[in-house]
């Protein structure tokens, strides 16, 4: 099995197939590695893909010491993965908690990445939600430690933003869950305590957002109610950013509608490839309904 290690001792897993400029795909708090099949399937077949599993999802290593889980440290592991593979810049593609941390890498290593998606991104960010947040990851943490993975799966697996991919696509569904059974209880339970729980809202990093320039496309589903404001926030504050909202869609955007995720990335590669991605036209920022001059 492949591993790499972290600066701070963490051995990873990872996969990865084909050749050409590299893509690494970062995982959600549910997902793992495995969750980016048919990315990976896909494009492959153009670009070097690269999928690894966060700390805490074996077979990566599951550190007992909590101080191992921060959003700090997920970011970074981004960049060792890089490091290790000796990729100079890449594709970054994240969703949810791999969203946020592919947000963070653009934030701190603007220079190590060729592009961005950020994709299902904002759980718990809007201010007003922000106690909320933390009252609810802070009872799913104790569920976690309470009964252990294999049992939270069934209720985690299917919340208002999971539906969807359950009515769309059972057999998919089927598999997502039993993935996530598998998952390690501890490693999940500190990872919710130190990455998801921890982690700044999107409105504490408009600063930084602002003076982004690297390629970003954004991307939720329609029925992903807690990353809609979110997204829109990060469209209008990122000048290299554009949004794609996925119709009847939740949380899984590349499990519930792969083809659609795949088309809209492989237009996107390839316009950051050939130069034609481009920042917003100030002009369109004037806050007039109709465009007229006073």
């Amino acid at each position: 099995m492949p591993h790499l290690t972290t600066d701070d001792g963490v051995r990873l897993y990872y996969e990865e197939a084909g050749q050409g400029a590299p893509i690494v795909f970062v995982h959600e708090f549910a997902g793992d590695y495995r969750a980016y099949e048919t990315q990976m399937r896909y494009f492959s077949r153009r670009y070097r893909c690269i999928a690894y599993n966060a700390r805490g999802y074996p077979p990566s290593d599951v550190p007992t010491d909590r101080s191992k889980f921060s959003q700090d440290r997920a970011t970074d592991d981004i960049r060792a993965v890089l490091d290790a593979l000796a990729l100079d810049k890449a594709h970054v593609v994240g969703i949810s908690m791999g969203g946020f941390a592919t947000l963070h890498f653009g934030l701190r290593y603007a220079a190590r990445a060729r592009s961005l998606v950020v994709a299902g991104c904002g759980y718990g960010a809007e201010p007003g939600k922000r106690d909320q947040f933390h009252v609810e990851t802070d009872r799913t943490i104790a569920n976690i430690e309470k009964d252990g993975m294999n049992v939270i799966a069934a209720s985690y697996g299917s919340g208002p933003t999971r539906v969807q991919l359950l009515n769309k696509d059972p057999r998919g569904f089927a598999e997502f869950m039993s993935q996530l059974e598998e998952h390690s209880t501890p490693g999940s339970a500190n990872t919710m305590r130190g990455v998801q729980r921890m982690r700044p809202s999107l409105y504490d990093l408009v600063d930084g957002m602002r003076k982004m320039t690297t390629p970003t496309l954004v991307m939720t589903g329609d029925e992903d109610d807690p990353c809609l404001e979110p997204s829109l926030l990060m469209k209008r504050t990122i000048p290299s950013a554009q949004l794609v909202v996925l119709p009847g869609t939740g949380h899984a955007l590349n499990l519930e509608e792969p083809d659609m995720f795949n088309r809209f990335l492989e237009t996107f590669f390839h316009q950051v490839e050939s130069g034609q991605w481009r920042n917003r036209d100030p002009r369109s920022l004037t806050g007039s309904i109709l465009g007229l001059k006073a």
